[in-house]
């Protein structure tokens, strides 16, 4: 979302008018073409600017100079979200550019045996799940463009999410007392990380936070299911039976690139996180865990120092164990006195500081 990749999102949004600039903007286009000095990729992007409805007039605190002045009255329209009783800073939900699901969630996933899934490199990363004997997978390469899937694995209705701002791969439960919950993208964030919202009350949940945070679903917890993440070539020799995610979801989109291309490597993110820890660098890998209300991170780089040896550690009072292939990519942390395995999520160092400052941090001795 934003003045960047994020607005590739906003193919195909209906609903929509032309802004006052939009005609400047593509005159401008056109101009740099000719002169042979504007990338294909830039080229898209702006030819693609999500255009939303008219905001309603909104007061904005004096001051606030140029970008911020914009960002801020954007903020304040909320896509049409009611955010009246929000457990978050309102002047924090940032708009990410495109309008709500200008980024469409597949709601009706189709899927391939793994010999048929061509379009995929080993080396790719996957977001895998499996309940009750059916395991499948989710490229990150097509959860990018759509950041949510709707589906039902082993009869659990579950919600696959991916937010690249913060690198967050995660699953949850979709089922609640009321019935099972749909998940869209919001076009909102919190802390540079994806507002989901369902379609049922229009409640608005934030991933990393793992609860609703405006809406009559307000203050609601979000059951995070333990998911894999891992290579291609890893979770085909793990799961040679199981089913990967078609490129058949309806829209089209270029599956075989990112529109973040580089973000990773940038120390600076696209909108402003609060910064409550400067004990790694930004973009710095780390593996989240959130026990009994205790969260704790063990960056990646430390988990390869460890070889693999996997690593006993304690957190909440529940004792774990941290298993890192690094030829695979994979993560697993299992809690030693059930053997169960315990949610964890791969996320940038800026993200997870940011959503849980006291964190504990492991430092391999």
């Amino acid at each position: 979302m934003g003045s960047g990749p994020r607005e590739e999102h906003a193919e195909g949004a209906e609903g929509r008018r032309p802004r006052r600039r939009g005609r400047g903007r593509l005159r401008l286009l056109l101009l740099l073409a000719v002169l042979g000095s504007l990338s294909v990729f830039a080229a898209t992007v702006w030819l693609e600017l999500p255009v939303s409805k008219p905001s309603p007039v909104v007061s904005v605190p004096e001051g606030i100079p140029g970008r911020q002045e914009r960002l801020a009255r954007l903020a304040f329209t909320f896509n049409g979200f009611d955010v009246s009783n929000t457990t978050i800073p309102k002047s924090e939900i940032l708009p990410g550019g495109p309008p709500r699901d200008a980024i469409p969630s597949i709601d009706k996933p189709k899927f391939l045996p793994l010999s048929d899934a061509t379009y995929l490199r080993d080396e790719d990363q996957i977001l895998g799940f499996v309940e009750r004997g059916v395991a499948r997978a989710y490229p990150l390469r097509i959860l990018v463009w759509h950041e949510i899937v709707n589906d039902i694995v082993g009869g659990r209705p579950i919600a696959v999410t991916y937010c690249p701002l913060c690198g967050t791969c995660m699953v949850f439960d979709r089922r609640s007392e009321e019935g099972d919950l749909t998940f869209g993208v919001s076009g909102l964030l919190y802390n540079s990380d994806v507002l989901m919202y369902d379609r049922q009350t229009e409640s608005l949940w934030s991933q990393l936070k793992m609860e609703a945070v405006a809406g009559p679903q307000v203050g609601r917890k979000m059951r995070w299911l333990a998911s894999e993440q891992m290579t291609w070539a890893a979770w085909k020799e793990r799961y040679p039976e199981s089913e990967v995610l078609s490129t058949e979801t309806g829209f089209q989109r270029e599956y075989a690139r990112s529109p973040y291309a580089g973000y990773e490597s940038r120390e600076s993110t696209y909108f402003p996180v609060p910064k409550h820890r400067d004990d790694l660098k930004n973009k710095e890998w780390v593996i989240g865990v959130v026990l009994e209300g205790l969260a704790k991170a063990y960056p990646i780089a430390e988990l390869e120092k460890m070889g693999s040896a996997p690593l006993a550690d304690t957190l909440g009072g529940v004792s774990l164990r941290i298993s890192y292939d690094a030829e695979a990519q994979r993560v697993e942390v299992t809690d030693t006195g059930s053997g169960e395995t315990v949610p964890s999520v791969r996320v940038f160092w800026f993200a997870w500081q940011a959503f849980y400052p006291q964190t504990e941090l492991y430092a391999h001795e």
